[in-house]
């Protein structure tokens, strides 16, 4: 092997080996509750961070095309209230009003598209709304 070769292949290696280092996965992304209970009522904030597990930094630009808040956790999940997203106070965290009428287990339900990343992220929280 000449020398250029044996450059070229150690090229290739290294950038092989950082591509891969890189790369994330669709499980390595989770969302998580900002608070997990909140007071019953219309113009209620729920927020949740977009967190990539590896790090723990928060993800931003994340592109969420589903949404929805019902009372499934407590066996009505044909009771939902309205999403109307908001903007951003910080990178990460994603934040909407919504008009809970009723006291007990509310699921937030999400789907999104993050940056860079195939595949698409579905997760489902549960919070505790509190007279």
């Amino acid at each position: 092997m000449t020398a250029v070769t044996k450059c070229a292949a150690l090229a290739a290696l290294v950038a092989a080996s950082l591509s891969g280092a890189a790369t994330a996965e669709i499980r390595d992304y989770e969302f998580r509750l900002v608070d997990n209970a909140v007071r019953m009522g219309d113009g209620v904030i729920v927020a949740v961070r977009l967190i990539d597990k590896r790090t723990g930094k928060a993800v931003p630009d994340a592109v969420i095309f589903a949404r929805r808040i019902d009372m499934a956790p407590d066996d009505m999940a044909t009771m939902t209230a309205p999403l109307e997203p908001l903007p951003a106070s910080e990178p990460g965290l994603y934040r909407y009003r919504t008009n809970l009428v009723m006291a007990g287990g509310w699921r937030l339900s999400l789907a999104a598209k993050i940056q860079g990343e195939t595949g698409t992220l579905e997760s489902r929280l549960v919070l505790k709304v509190l007279e």
